[in-house]
């Protein structure tokens, strides 16, 4: 099955679809081996992996295609992957649907902010008209070679332009074509029902820890009515907090032995990354070749 279908068919159960997010290669390993059915990989975390840096629309279409590709190539798992602004006008959105299907991703979304993009728990963002935005999810839809290709459609409206607004938008970009909705940050409990319950969508819910919207538990996001809950940079920031102890006491000790008991093992974690398969993979192709020079050298003596 195509990881589109798929993701389709997640987005479509009765039960929640939730999201670990990625920021590398490895971190899609072991979401996979946790036993996830589908990941995000969102713009926040890729600039803290790539650059060190915050998101504020400082990486470009080219770097975050190249970025999901890697990760597509690590894993059959459905990726959402995040878009921005489109990197443009509707004429770059729709290069920016193929470079991205092009990558394997099975979703992905694009929001209505002004360029250059902010997270959307920032303060100080600003978003296009509505039609601007209209425009490029036409152009999305239009783009995409794969039907079954998810393309969400993302509103900051919440925090310029107030809930109402929000919703209005989200309604109109639902109508425009856009197969899953995202109203960024809302502030309670109560708006992310009021969202869920006005618009004609699958709806997705974004926990960011020590963002602006409550952080509620699955069960609970679900009896709300969402479709999908992301957790776009948990990983990012616990291993941020675990790199951070690590290099401390290793700068304060010269040593690492009072860590050791939390790290992984040099066994287990080439498990992690599939050494033993590919080791298996190389004796395998080895013995092929050894095989088949038998054969040749066989046949030129008789």
């Amino acid at each position: 099955m195509r990881r589109t279908t798929r993701f389709r068919q997640l987005i479509d159960r009765p039960e929640i679809l939730v999201l670990p997010g990625a920021h590398d290669a490895l971190s899609v390993r072991l979401i996979e081996l946790a036993g996830f059915d589908a990941f995000t990989a969102g713009g926040y975390a890729a600039t803290a992996s790539l650059l060190g840096a915050p998101d504020i629309g400082q990486l470009g279409m080219a770097e975050m295609a190249n970025h999901y590709a890697r990760l597509c190539d690590t894993t059959p798992l459905p990726i959402l992957a995040d878009a921005d602004t489109g990197y443009g006008s509707a004429i770059n959105v729709a290069r920016t649907v193929r470079a991205y299907e092009r990558a394997g991703v099975a979703a992905l979304f694009i929001e209505d902010q002004v360029a250059p993009k902010r997270c959307g728990h920032m303060d100080g963002k600003r978003v296009v008209p509505v039609t601007e935005m209209v425009a490029k999810v036409k152009a999305a839809t239009d783009a995409r070679t794969d039907r079954d290709l998810v393309i969400m459609a993302r509103t900051d409206a919440r925090a310029i332009e107030g809930l109402e607004a929000a919703i209005e938008r989200a309604q109109i970009y639902r109508e425009a074509g856009a197969d899953l909705i995202f109203v960024e940050a809302p502030l309670t409990a109560d708006e992310m029902a009021r969202i869920c319950s006005e618009i004609p969508a699958p709806c997705m819910a974004n926990n960011v820890e020590g963002g602006k919207t409550p952080l509620l538990g699955a069960a609970q996001l679900e009896d709300i009515g969402y479709a999908c809950v992301a957790f776009p940079v948990a990983a990012t920031y616990a291993i941020a907090h675990t790199l951070r102890r690590l290099y401390t006491n290793l700068r304060e000790s010269g040593d690492t032995s009072a860590l050791q008991a939390e790290m992984l093992n040099f066994a287990t974690f080439h498990d992690i990354v599939r050494l033993p398969a590919l080791r298996e993979m190389e004796r395998g192709c080895d013995g092929f070749a050894r095989d088949l020079m038998e054969k040749i050298a066989e046949r030129s003596i008789d």
